[in-house]
Order: C-alpha cells, then structure tokens, then sequence
C-alpha cells in the first residue's frame, strides 16, 4: 500500500481546524468584510489625532501610567528575590519548602493582570495604587521563577570557593552565587518594566489609574481624533522606555 506523506495530512488537519474554529466564532466572510469596512471608517475618524484641549491632564495620565509601571516592576522584583531563594534548589535543601514555594509562584502569576486589577479596584478603590499592586502581584510570580531558574542555572565552583574559605551557607549565596546571577536578573527586571508600561496603560480600562481611563472615556464617547492622540502618546511612552531601558541593560550588564 501506498503511504501518503505525513506533510499533506498535516496541513489538511490543520485547515480542517482552523475552518472549525472560525466556524465556531461565527467568522463567516460578510463578518469580516463588514468588520474591516467599520475599521477604515474609525481610521478616517480618527485623523487628524487631537488632544481636544485637554493636553495637561493627558500627560499626568501618562505620567501616571509610567509611574505605575515604575512602582510595580520595583516591588515585584523586591518580593520575588526572596521567594526565589526559597524555591531554589541549590539555596534551599527542604524539597517541601521548594515545592511550596514553586506553588506560590504559580498561584500569583496563573490570574492574568487584567483580573487582579479588578480584585484591587474592588479592595482598595478606583486609582493607580490598584494598578500598581495589580501589575507587582502577577509580575511576583513570573520573577521569582525567573529568578529561581536563574540561581539553579550559576556555576557551582564559586559558591564552593567561597564554601571552602570558612564562609557560612548565607554567605557563599550573598558572594558566591547572587553576583553571578545579578546580571540575569537585572535584564529580566528591565524587560518586566518594558512589558508593564503596556499593561499600565490598559488597567485604566477597569478603573485602575493610567492614561487607560482617558482613552477608554474617549472611546465610550466616540471622539475617536482624541482617542487617536492617545494611542500615539502611548506609543511614544513605550518607545521611550524600551529605548532607555535597553540603554541601561546595555550600560550596567554587558562587560
């Protein structure tokens, strides 16, 4: 018997799925057409952008947006050292205690930031101190398990140089084994603030401060020019911000 290529029978299967799938969203072609054609008609109201004289209170939006970027990344890498010491294994020797601490990572960054922003707006009320702890909490999570992989990843003959010269097991891990990872953890620190001076500018959506809650009031509104405008001052702020923080990654860890 003739066997039929294992190529073909591949990409039939995923046509098939992908038909299934837009099938199942109801993406039937008059759909989109009637999607794409209310795109352009947005595209034309939104040219040319304006601040609709509300230039000021846009910037301390954004202003606010990036200082909650700032603040969340910074507690965020502040409490997910310590966790990651716990969940290390080369740190910590108590499987238990690793387990434990591995599950607490999980937990913290298994709910989106989006829904943690609805938890603290709902804890603490509407502003950026609810953004703030919704972007430290996830990014808790996701850190510490970057972190831990990183202690787990650094040479061993360090740690039992520094061992071998009558330092204590606190000390070889302060001189022996974080220097090595300082560098990791730094540059994984700068892309977390890259990544949250997105998000920061989405929480404003449910209410958690930002430059979010102007562009969603535009949009509910439909001044789709101021919305516009908006869109660019956030584009320039991320831009800005993965300009300097490739900059600094570039300056404080490359040798």
């Amino acid at each position: 018997m003739r066997r039929i290529p294992a190529t073909p029978l591949v990409l039939a299967a995923g046509a098939l799925l992908l038909a299934a799938a837009l099938w199942r969203v109801d993406a039937t072609p008059a759909r989109i057409w009637e999607g794409l054609s209310r795109l352009g008609w947005l595209l034309v109201l939104m040219w040319p952008p304006s601040p609709g004289g509300a230039l000021p209170d846009l910037l301390r939006g954004l202003a606010e947006s990036m200082a909650m970027a700032f603040l969340g990344t910074l507690l965020a890498a502040l409490a997910a050292l310590p966790l990651a010491l716990l969940g290390a294994g080369n740190v910590v020797g108590s499987a238990l205690l690793r387990f434990s601490a591995r599950r607490v990572y999980d937990g913290l960054r298994g709910i989106d930031t989006l829904v943690w922003a609805l938890i603290f707006v709902s804890a603490v009320g509407m502003g950026p101190f609810a953004g703030i702890l919704a972007l430290a909490v996830p990014d808790t999570g996701t850190l510490a398990k970057l972190f831990s992989e990183a202690l787990e990843g650094a040479d061993r003959r360090q740690v039992e140089a520094v061992r071998a010269a009558g330092a204590g097991r606190s000390l070889a891990v302060r001189l022996g084994l974080l220097p090595q990872v300082a560098p990791v953890m730094l540059s994984q620190v700068l892309y977390t603030l890259e990544s949250n001076a997105r998000s920061s500018t989405i929480l404003g959506v449910v209410g958690a401060g930002g430059i979010g809650l102007a562009l969603s009031d535009r949009i509910r509104i439909n001044n789709w020019d101021e919305a516009a405008f908006i869109v660019l001052m956030i584009l320039l702020m991320v831009a800005a911000i993965d300009r300097l923080s490739r900059m600094a990654r570039l300056r404080l860890i490359r040798p």
